[in-house]
């Protein structure tokens, strides 16, 4: 995907987001060995949010390729987000699928507990 659709994509999640009452407080948060598209807030919950977006729906959907490795990866980047802002409260990893015009939220996508 061009920078360009992915930027568009995580806009649409930010919007999406939004209008469920999220609260977005970062866009593209990196660091060397990672990068989280968004990350939001929902209440007292403090989500990570990673955006995937295809045209078509081979290869079992845009989540699919939210795999192990990428994971862990999303795992790794958040523990020094929370860290950086000593936060101690509730924190979660959500997907948001893009396929077509279609958007679909999956919450608490999966366990950053191995």
């Amino acid at each position: 995907m061009s920078r360009a659709k992915g930027s568009q994509a995580e806009s649409s999640a930010a919007d999406f987001l939004e209008k469920k009452g999220f609260s977005i407080l970062e866009r593209n948060y990196r660091l060397p060995f990672g990068e989280i598209d968004l990350v939001a807030r929902e209440g007292d919950t403090v989500v990570f949010v990673e955006v995937k977006a295809r045209s078509g729906s081979g290869f079992g959907g845009p989540e699919a390729s939210v795999g192990s490795v990428k994971q862990r990866k999303l795992v790794r980047t958040a523990q020094a987000w929370l860290r950086s802002r000593r936060w101690e409260g509730p924190a979660r990893f959500d997907v948001v699928a893009i396929e077509g015009s279609d958007i679909r939220h999956i919450e608490d996508a999966f366990d950053a507990r191995p």
